[in-house]
């Protein structure tokens, strides 16, 4: 037994000593602890207990929902980036969206999150282990856009981040659908992207289908009903189908904007939305193409704008 009387040291600075020691301790326990766990593709991960810096391409939504901005940011073509979050993400450098490696490992992550696409082959993934730890969402979590920031929450110990963006969203959704129920009734509506002269509909499960069609409770046109199952989010239809397209309303994301095309064509003008001169143009520059909290609260505020009187 250590006795303070004839150690000659002031009892004092013992005490002081056991404080230190114990407020240590304390201060490392309270640390996260480093979590394993088993992602989309059946990998087991050992996530990091405070990632300071993430690669998440083409989830850079549900990321700065729960407040955390990425090293990186997705891109195409040249570093054409998705111009609804452009703001939010100012200065983050961009990345090309097939994320070739030695460029992913030049941002030094110490997190990646991926979709199942950006690593369908085992190669791809394994590239991308050994830069950082590596979490593949499942396809299930990454086609619904709640499911997504959920599980992005759930890795980044951001749950209750996740469940104030998602109360503000839907009770903003809420209240759009309301009076969208007393102002449309039983009206049908439609979202297309034209792009090279080719028209997509939406997956009415997805993008802004899901928004359309879930959240905000809109009626869908019969064309959605009788086109095949797709995996895509927009799905390609021929002109002569779309002349069956039976939608009051119409918003139309038109990348061919001063393009003489389809838009003069006869079976397009038949169509009662067009007919009735209710198609509302959306900015290639939109939210509409992309899925998540941030995209969709932009959609509810276009189409309320457009729709409700």
């Amino acid at each position: 037994m250590f006795n303070l009387k004839k150690s000659g040291v002031p009892a004092i600075f013992i005490l002081l000593l056991f404080v230190l020691t114990a407020g240590c301790g304390n201060k490392e326990s309270a640390q996260p602890p480093q979590q394993t766990v088993t992602d989309g593709m059946g990998h087991q991960v050992n996530l990091p207990a405070e990632p300071k810096k993430i690669i998440a391409s083409y989830l850079e939504d549900p990321l700065l929902a729960l407040g955390i901005k990425p090293v990186a940011q997705w891109s195409v073509k040249g570093g054409n980036v998705q111009e609804y979050l452009r703001s939010q993400l100012e200065g983050i450098p961009a990345i090309p969206s097939n994320l070739p490696p030695e460029t992913v490992l030049s941002f030094n992550p110490d997190l990646i999150i991926l979709r199942p696409e950006a690593a369908a082959q085992e190669s791809q993934y394994e590239q991308y282990a050994k830069i950082a730890p590596t979490f593949v969402l499942s396809k299930e979590d990454a086609d619904d856009y709640k499911k997504t920031i959920m599980k992005m929450a759930e890795l980044l110990n951001k749950k209750e981040e996740a469940k104030k963006a998602l109360d503000v969203y839907d009770r903003k959704a809420k209240e759009s659908k309301d009076s969208l129920r007393k102002a449309l009734g039983d009206k049908k509506v439609a979202v297309l992207w034209l792009t090279k002269k080719t028209f997509y509909v939406v997956n009415g499960n997805v993008s802004s289908g899901a928004v359309l069609y879930g959240d905000l409770g809109l009626n869908k046109p019969n064309l959605l009903n009788s086109l095949p199952d797709s995996k895509a989010n927009w799905v390609p239809v021929s002109l002569e189908k779309l002349a069956e397209l039976d939608a009051d309303y119409l918003f139309l994301v038109n990348y061919d904007k001063g393009q003489a095309g389809n838009l003069e064509e006869d079976l397009w003008r038949n169509i009662p939305a067009v007919k009735n001169g209710h198609v509302y143009e959306i900015p290639s520059t939109s939210s509409w193409l992309y899925n998540g909290v941030i995209a969709a609260e932009k959609i509810v505020d276009d189409v309320t704008k457009a729709l409700r009187p």
